[in-house]
């Protein structure tokens, strides 16, 4: 093993004693769910056709809201990522003259399509939902000041993204989150405060409902899914905008009362079960690139032993060969597909190509091991997930050879 990363593991040894004992405080919190609706084997099976009184479907959405500190969950395979989940929000909670405001600048890429930034079929603009942006400071925060006096009176919902995105700045602490809704709520209390909680979950000891977020959303292929949970996502909060964003998912009248679960109950069940562990190990991953990386002289955000918001680690590598080089090592050390050469290319949602990789279990998992990277200055890759980290120091490993320090 390199010494640079023989020395990062043993200096990490205290700080993954902590995140364990974080996995323990989570899993408690997910047995307690468990008992409390008596999960039992018999919740496994699924009706079908339209899914009418699928008992372990309303076990896995009671169980859920629980362990998310919210009056109800939705969780549905037929939600087919975390952008369906957010969209389901919006169009279920949003009509005509509304307007979104994002406060934390602009939101993922994905849902710039979903809001209309561009022309999109089907887009917020077109049903005239109006949209406006909260720009972040110079320094990558929140306009406090501005948010202040942000709040206009068709200003129905803000939306707070979690993670950083692909963007070099902070991912909020609950904190952050919690100002955010007293000084919205301040202005106009019937603002609803959704949170786009992707990459969040079990990262910190409770989940924005217990901060006062309205509304939260999130896929399964992500956190809360351990890894395991084959697809789908959750909404979960307050019950009436759960049930708003449900009747945009099926339809006014079915709501939440349509919708097999395909035989994928356990899974999903389980995939909550491992997530704590699973969440747990992807943070000690993303400390140990932390370390090595800045110790080879790249930028990194967030930096060596800082507290983890969510499970992105963010390294600046400045230059394509490099960005390249770096997703076809992740690849190449990947349980699935690791024959397989990630080129960019353009993706559904985003602007920029995209270069990813992760030859994981579930398509898109970013809870196993993954990389990805819009192709564009300063060149960042978003490293994120990883179920051991030791599956992370083998990778660490051939990166150090073929990257080496920034200079080279």
């Amino acid at each position: 093993m390199h010494p640079l990363l023989e020395a990062a593991i043993t200096e990490l040894q205290p700080l993954f004693q902590s995140i364990d004992r974080q996995t323990h405080h989570h899993l408690a919190r997910v047995l307690a769910a468990f008992r409390h609706h008596q999960v039992g084997s018999h919740h496994f099976g699924s009706v079908l056709g339209y899914g009418h009184n699928d008992r372990g479907r309303e076990i896995v959405d009671g169980v859920f809201a629980e362990v998310l500190g919210a009056e109800r969950a939705l969780v549905r395979v037929q939600i087919v990522s975390g952008t369906h989940a957010i969209a389901c929000c919006l169009f279920g909670n949003l009509r005509p003259g509304d307007e979104l405001l994002a406060v934390v600048g602009a939101p993922y890429d994905t849902l710039e399509p979903v809001i209309g930034k561009y022309p999109s079929p089907g887009s917020l603009a077109e049903w005239q939902i109006k949209y406006r942006e909260l720009p972040r400071t110079p320094q990558g925060t929140i306009d406090w000041d501005g948010l202040r006096q942000a709040i206009r009176p068709d200003t129905k919902m803000v939306l707070i993204q979690r993670s950083c995105g692909y963007s070099w700045r902070s991912s909020l602490d609950l904190e952050d989150i919690q100002r955010i809704v007293a000084i919205v709520k301040a202005q106009n209390p019937h603002t609803i405060c959704f949170v786009d909680n992707c990459y969040g979950e079990f990262v910190l000891d409770r989940e924005p409902p217990a901060v006062g977020a309205d509304l939260i959303a999130g896929s399964l292929i992500k956190n809360p899914g351990g890894t395991i949970a084959p697809t789908g996502g959750y909404i979960a909060g307050k019950a009436e905008y759960v049930e708003n964003a449900a009747t945009y998912l099926t339809a006014p009248g079915i709501g939440s009362e349509g919708g097999t679960m395909l035989d994928q109950t356990r899974l999903i069940l389980q995939g909550l079960f491992l997530a704590p562990q699973m969440v747990g190990e992807a943070l000690k991953c993303s400390h140990l690139a932390a370390v090595v990386f800045q110790r080879l002289g790249y930028a990194v955000n967030p930096a060596p032993f800082a507290p983890r918001r969510d499970i992105i680690q963010a390294i600046q590598l400045g230059s394509t060969a490099k960005l390249l080089q770096f997703c076809r090592i992740v690849q190449k050390y990947s349980p699935i597909d690791s024959y397989v050469d990630p080129v960019p290319a353009p993706m559904p949602g985003y602007v920029s190509d995209l270069v990813m990789a992760g030859g994981t279990f579930i398509d898109g998992s970013t809870l196993e091991l993954s990389a990805d990277a819009p192709l564009r200055e300063p060149y960042v890759v978003f490293l994120q997930g990883g179920t051991h980290w030791t599956h992370m120091a083998i990778v660490l490993e051939q990166l150090i050879a073929a990257l080496g320090t920034s200079q080279t």
